[in-house]
């Protein structure tokens, strides 16, 4: 089959043996892959699959069931599922943890689906389990600040957070961009590049959690706009790996600071994240309560354009790549 790996710094599409499954695992035709910020990182090589995972780039697919491995009882042949994965999704065929696998309902496209799971399970790991937003209500009065909030993630954050009831702001770089998350419910949009987030958020009444997908150079600014006993939860290091943390602030606002990665999760945690997407975003999804963002895809074979699309910051939402008949795209 065909597949992308990373080799010397650029995407290299090479012949790569069939996977077989393994017992509780689904064997997928792949029809659609999503793109991710994490796939350019590995690419760069600084993001390397955990252990025992695939080399293939990709972390999440849509596709068709063609073979089960032992005891899979839940998914049949043919059937059309979408999930996450820790590697593999940038080829013809991938292999997909039964309790990742989610059936795709006909109100779904491949392209679709295949934008869903890492972006709405980095949402709701960060906001819900442990940021303690709440879908019923009860988080209505807290304050969240999302970065990068037209990026795949950041729009499902915000949407989530506004299901949840909180005041949210988010950061991003164009009036396109602002638009787009306005358009998505966000109370207050900043325009990083010409407005200072930090003072922009402080003189609205501070954050109670912040989604940082920046790291680095935003600390300062996020401990700043960080009210009493605030959490910042960092997902990204677009900004650098090292910044100079203000231990005062940090005591005398109680505020704490946490770290939080979705692909080296432990399998039973990824099943409980994937629950919710079934049982909670999909139903609200098909309400019409929480919008797709799928910004664009490309062909399978186009997939350092694609890369380099999500590099240049372009995207409003996802990327996804698409798959034909023919294998290459």
């Amino acid at each position: 089959m065909y597949a992308f790996i990373a080799q010397q710094g650029q995407l290299a599409l090479v012949e790569h043996p069939m996977p077989s499954p393994a017992a509780g695992q689904l064997l997928v035709k792949v029809a659609a892959a999503g793109v991710n910020r994490a796939d350019l990182i590995q690419v760069a090589g600084k993001y390397p699959p955990p252990p025992g995972e695939s080399e293939i780039l990709g972390l999440e697919i849509a596709g068709e069931v063609v073979a089960l491995g032992e005891g899979v009882s839940d998914f049949r042949l043919g059937d059309k599922v979408f999930g996450l994965v820790a590697g593999g999704a940038y080829a013809e065929y991938c292999l997909l943890d039964q309790s990742l696998s989610i059936l795709q309902p006909n109100t779904l496209d491949d392209l679709s689906a295949a934008s869903l799971p890492e972006a709405w399970l980095t949402a709701w790991l960060n906001l819900v389990e442990l940021g303690g937003l709440r879908l019923n209500g009860s988080s209505a009065g807290q304050r969240v600040l999302i970065h990068a909030g037209a990026s795949g993630v950041g729009a499902a954050a915000i949407q989530l957070a506004k299901a949840c009831g909180a005041w949210v702001a988010a950061t991003s770089s164009s009036p396109a961009k602002l638009d787009f998350i306005r358009a998505l419910g966000a109370d207050l949009v900043i325009n990083y590049r010409e407005q200072d987030f930090a003072a922009e958020v402080k003189a609205a009444g501070g954050a109670d959690l912040i989604l940082d997908t920046v790291g680095g150079q935003y600390l300062a600014g996020n401990q700043r706009c960080l009210n009493q006993d605030g959490q910042m939860i960092v997902i990204g290091l677009l900004g650098g790996v090292e910044a100079q943390l203000n231990l005062g602030l940090l005591l005398v606002k109680r505020q704490r600071i946490s770290g939080s990665t979705l692909r080296s999760l432990p399998l039973a945690r990824k099943a409980a994240l994937t629950l919710a997407l079934r049982s909670e975003v999909l139903p609200r999804i098909a309400m019409g309560e929480f919008n797709i963002t799928l910004d664009r895809h490309f062909a399978f074979a186009d997939a350092p354009a694609a890369h380099d699309y999500l590099a240049q910051n372009r995207n409003l939402g996802k990327v996804v790549l698409q798959f034909t008949p023919s294998g290459k795209g």
